[in-house]
């Protein structure tokens, strides 16, 4: 299972997203270009010491990302015609996120083998990103059993 976020701009979303990723057992791609440089101290103090737990996978952009994906691609996006709790995950899917303030392009969305979207509030707009990935990770890892081992 992998969490990839398209061109993300804000650092301490793209930290919890790593910080989730380590703890749930993904890797996690970043599609550049980022909206900050890899070295900010804010992805750093959000992601804490957990990014030597994931695997990262930094593409230069969209293309090199799309050549690389193996398995299913599921985007995360509010125009999804599908919702959360009705998609079924397989192990080797790809859970896709667009960036914080545009979302995902519409040559993103045509690759996507599916576009699914978080019930929320109908008064709101969105969920954080962090928040949408470690949402959509659980409910895909549960439905895969793929949960860590407590070691217990």
């Amino acid at each position: 299972m992998r969490i990839a976020l398209f061109q993300p701009e804000i650092a301490g979303n793209v930290g919890a997203v790593l910080r989730t990723a380590a703890c749930l057992g993904a890797g996690v791609d970043l599609i550049e270009p980022m909206g900050f440089p890899w070295s900010d101290k804010k992805r750093k103090r959000s992601s804490m010491d957990y990014e030597d737990h994931v695997e990262i996978v930094r593409h230069a952009d969209w293309d090199a990302f799309a050549a690389q994906v193996s398995g299913r691609l599921i985007l995360f996006s509010t125009k999804g015609g599908k919702f959360l709790h009705e998609t079924r995950f397989e192990t080797g899917d790809t859970l896709l996120f667009g960036s914080e303030s545009a979302g995902a392009p519409d040559h993103v969305h045509l690759c996507a083998d599916q576009v699914v979207r978080i019930a929320i509030n109908p008064a709101v707009r969105s969920l954080n990103l962090g928040v949408s990935a470690g949402i959509a990770l659980a409910e895909a890892v549960r439905q895969t059993h793929g949960w860590p081992s407590t070691g217990g």
